[in-house]
């Protein structure tokens, strides 16, 4: 069987001061950015057997894979940088995913379209914190076992950039009208098990449910069985699952 189309692409990103790679996986559809797991590269999709998945999918032409590669290392996981060093390195990737990244999707796809997000775990972070923020850029997103406090990740510490970037903090100050309206439009769709290894998730996801009801935006926040782990195996049944609610919705 002939193989998914596939698009390697790097550049020297002047946001993140190196190279960055990317992939790109078929010829149209809805154009869709994937976010790795925790320090994930951009090819952590493909060899987990996540793009062979939906192949039919982008077989198919409905969807359109634009797979990045993280820089948690250098950000919320780093064990070499204080913390504000770190926040401050996470808004060089904000820069990088917005104005590289982005241009670079709508350039591929001949002109601005609305773009999901979709991610496992960290990804999930990424994918819901990029879409709260940009959702003049971003359309939607499927996030799987995400965690969307940064408390996990560095403690107690506080500040601006910290603030802006964990979602559980920020959402429920959040009052510019445009913002919500434009939230409000959005598809958003969340999930996460209840079995091993989503101790974190769990309680996160319940609290980032309350807080976009309390904003009046619009969400499917799912909660799977006691047997559901925060693993490959169940990512895998899931996110098709979504995928075709977000396709066919």
């Amino acid at each position: 069987m002939e193989r998914v189309h596939i698009e390697y692409r790097k550049w020297y990103s002047n946001r993140i001061g190196h190279e960055m790679e990317l992939k790109v996986y078929g010829h149209w559809g809805r154009p869709i950015l994937v976010f790795p797991c925790a320090g994930g590269t951009f090819y952590e999709f493909e060899d987990f057997g996540m793009t062979e998945l939906l192949r039919p999918y982008i077989d198919g032409g409905a969807i359109k894979l634009f797979t990045v590669g993280s820089l948690d290392n250098q950000t919320w996981l780093s064990q070499d940088w204080d913390i504000a060093k770190r926040a401050r390195r996470h808004e060089d990737y904000d820069a990088y995913i917005v104005e590289e990244i982005v241009p670079f999707i709508n350039d591929h796809m001949h002109g601005k379209t609305g773009i999901t997000t979709i991610g496992c775990s960290m990804g999930a972070y990424h994918s819901v914190n990029f879409l709260l923020r940009h959702p003049d850029v971003f359309c939607g997103t499927i996030a799987l076992s995400g965690i969307y406090r940064l408390r996990h990740l560095i403690g107690d510490y506080m500040d601006d950039v910290v603030y802006r970037n964990s979602p559980l903090d920020y959402l429920p100050n959040l009052n510019e009208y445009g913002h919500l309206e434009r939230l409000k439009k959005t598809r958003i769709m969340v999930c996460v098990g209840q079995g091993a290894w989503e101790n974190e998730a769990l309680p996160d996801t319940r609290e980032l449910k309350a807080a976009l009801d309390a904003k009046g935006i619009p969400a499917w926040v799912d909660f799977w069985g006691h047997d559901v782990h925060h693993d490959w195996p169940w990512w895998k049944k899931q996110l098709p699952y979504f995928l075709e609610h977000l396709l066919n919705g």
